[in-house]
């Protein structure tokens, strides 16, 4: 019995290892997603760009100032000259951190009253908008030790006030959740198209469909129909699922979120259909599907934000589609962006959705030859 096991064994690592694709997946793959995972998932901060709105100008405030600048954590962004442009820069997203020092700051110090600080933060990512609340915390907390010490003070001489836009309580549940409409749409998705052609290779059933009237154009578009509907399904399931039982408060236009998941899925359709035309069996479509999702998932910027990368990933994000669809579909949630915010994220879909469907149309003409 042991022989004939062992036999089998060795049967199992020739058949694996004589066929030239399936090396590659054992090989390649996990050397690509633990580069991915290394460089891309992240969760420290480093250079976070901040505006600063000084209303005091005083020796004090320029000192406290100073350590955020001189803080390898921060980056200043910009400075502002009125409250009016607070909402245009973070809602610009330009920065992630807005400091307004009180205009009474120096005098209150210098009297021996409490000074105040207030922090607005981009809420949108719960996660790095702790982070930075973390981080801008330490750096008020050294200077209250410090002044504190120098003038001879008990309690904090500078008081802090959080203030976060677009998620006010920072639930990470607002984030992940709408996160995850984009996730499930994806595997759901590509899993069905990836599934299609080869299935119909393994079970044999793909010659008997050539010899039908159909055209390869429209076998295609028969393939990606049923992806498109599942995937309109599925989206529909959990932005409902989103709001009602999670309370996740969608804020924005309905049209304007399925104008993004409509364009995301022929994205998503046209890699699948990519993967199903060079796979020839069931395994390898699937292999394929599973090496394209892990980088995807992470290049995307659902639980670490692409800011936080190295300037060589942050390119490679470019391709993601589900990059801008996170964005699409976190800014019609909870900052209720229209098509004038969110077009810039919705016309670089619409070029990965046209290139993907074009190659894998010429993938299955190429390959039905």
């Amino acid at each position: 019995m042991g022989a004939r096991i062992l036999a089998l064994i060795v049967k199992e690592f020739l058949a694996l290892f004589r066929d030239k694709r399936s090396r590659f997946v054992i090989v390649v793959p996990p050397l690509i997603q633990l580069l991915v995972f290394g460089y891309a998932a992240t969760y420290d901060l480093d250079e976070a760009p901040f505006a600063v709105y000084d209303r005091d100008g005083g020796h004090a405030a320029r000192d406290l100032l100073a350590r955020f600048e001189g803080s390898p954590a921060f980056e200043l962004e910009r400075r502002i000259g009125s409250a009016g442009e607070i909402a245009g820069v973070i809602d610009a997203r330009e920065v992630l951190l807005v400091v307004q020092v009180d205009q009474r700051f120096t005098a209150d110090l210098a009297a021996g009253r409490q000074a105040k600080v207030q922090f607005l933060i981009d809420g949108r990512n719960s996660n790095t908008a702790q982070t930075v609340l973390d981080y801008a915390s330490q750096i008020v907390a050294g200077f209250n030790r410090d002044w504190a010490a120098a003038h001879g003070l008990q309690g904090p001489p500078v008081s802090l006030v959080t203030r976060a836009w677009y998620n006010p309580n920072l639930e990470s549940r607002w984030f992940f959740v709408t996160g995850l409409v984009g996730i499930l749409t994806l595997v759901v998705t590509m899993m069905v198209t990836a599934m299609s052609v080869a299935r119909e290779r393994e079970q044999g059933t793909f010659d008997q469909l050539l010899v039908t009237p159909l055209r390869p154009a429209e076998i295609l578009i028969g393939k990606a129909v049923p992806g498109l509907l599942i995937g309109l399904f599925e989206v529909s399931v959990v932005v409902l699922l989103a709001v009602v039982w999670f309370q996740v408060p969608l804020v924005g236009s309905l049209t304007v979120l399925y104008t993004g998941v409509v364009l995301f899925l022929f994205a998503a359709v046209g890699v699948g259909l990519m993967i199903s035309s060079l796979a020839v069996t069931l395994q390898q479509a699937l292999l394929g599907a599973f090496l394209f999702m892990v980088p995807a998932v992470i290049l995307s910027g659902f639980a670490t934000p692409i800011a936080n990368m190295p300037e060589p990933v942050q390119w490679l994000t470019l391709i993601d589609p589900l990059r801008y669809y996170l964005v699409i579909v976190r800014g019609v949630f909870l900052e209720g962006a229209g098509f004038g915010l969110l077009i810039h994220q919705m016309w670089p879909l619409a070029g990965i959705a046209l290139v993907t469907l074009v190659t894998a149309a010429w993938l299955f003409r190429h390959r039905m030859a």
